[in-house]
Formats: C-alpha cells, structure tokens, sequence
C-alpha cells in the first residue's frame, strides 16, 4: 500500500477595503479561471469570496491584502485589528499606499466639508468619527509589501499571489502597474 504525503498546508488570505472604490477587490476578482488554479494553494478567510466579515479572535491569516486608506476613526480600528490578525500585510492600490483620491479633502477642512454637504456637522453615535486628512496605511500600521496601481491589474494580483505563495518578495514585473 503506498501512503501518498499529505498536501501541503494552504496558506490563509484575507482582505479588507477601507476607504476606496473598492476596485482593487474588483481587480482581484478579475483573475478569473486562474481562482480555481489559487483556492488550490490558498483558503480564503475574510473576503468578498467567502461573506467572511472578521478574521477569527485566535486565528491568525498569512496573507492580509488592505484596499483604500484611512479616512475615520472605524478605519483605524478595522485596519489596527486586521494587522494583529496577518502574518504579511500588503498595502493594495493607490488609496492604501497614499491615501489615493479620497486624499484629495486633506487640503480642505472636514468642519467646513461637513457643514457644506450636510447643512450642520453630523452628531450621531452611529456615525465613526472623521479624521482630520485621510492617511496611507504604513501611517498607522507597518505594512511588508505594496502594490501600486489604480486598480493594480488582475496579472500584477496574480504575480504578487504567486510571489506570497512561493515564498518570493514580490516585485512587479514592469509594464504590469497602471494607474487608470
């Protein structure tokens, strides 16, 4: 009888989106037929594939993948406990790397842009409270890789994903960053 050795374990990747369009996840999602190839070698803990909201209390992820930057005190929490909760953090798009478009109001007052929008400053509990400017994530927490681009494309996911996986530091192979 021949015992075959057990597979491999899978690496556990999770993502989040903070303040973004949410069009990295989309990028990510663009790598099609080549999901099947990677729920081969990963499992997917909290994601728009799996509905998952919350990496579990005690467990911990290898591959934390941050879209969009901080523009609240409810991104700092998410981001703060996301990080305690991946072994690797990459930095995803624009928006998480430099604060990207929603950067854009630093220059400005949020009072003002409140008053300006809603008539009054909003005073509800329910509502998280906005920072002064909108902040790259490496300001809150450290982050181990980046990946550049607005959206990064579905093959600039797919290497870094490759890279991870292989134990390789990821570099984008050039012509593969866009900003669109």
């Amino acid at each position: 009888m021949n015992a075959s050795s057990p597979s491999p374990r899978k690496l556990r990747v999770a993502t989040v989106s903070l303040a973004g369009c949410f069009g990295c996840h989309m990028s990510l999602l663009d790598i099609d037929e080549r999901l099947f190839d990677l729920v081969e070698r990963v499992e997917f803990d909290r994601s728009p594939l799996t509905d998952i909201k919350t990496v579990g209390e005690h467990e911990q992820c290898d591959i934390g993948l941050v879209e969009g930057g901080l523009c609240n005190a409810e991104n700092v929490e998410v981001l703060r406990a996301f990080r305690a909760r991946c072994t690797v953090l990459v930095a995803v798009g624009a928006c998480a790397i430099t604060g990207g478009l929603p950067a854009l109001r630093n220059h400005l007052d949020v009072g003002d842009i409140m008053l300006s929008v809603y008539g009054r400053v909003p005073d509800d509990p329910e509502l998280p409270l906005p920072l002064n400017r909108v902040l790259p994530i490496h300001e809150v927490v450290r982050i181990d890789h980046a990946l550049p681009g607005c959206p990064p494309p579905a093959d600039a996911f797919w290497q870094l994903l490759q890279d991870l996986i292989a134990g390789r530091t990821p570099v984008p192979a050039p012509g593969l960053i866009r900003y669109d």
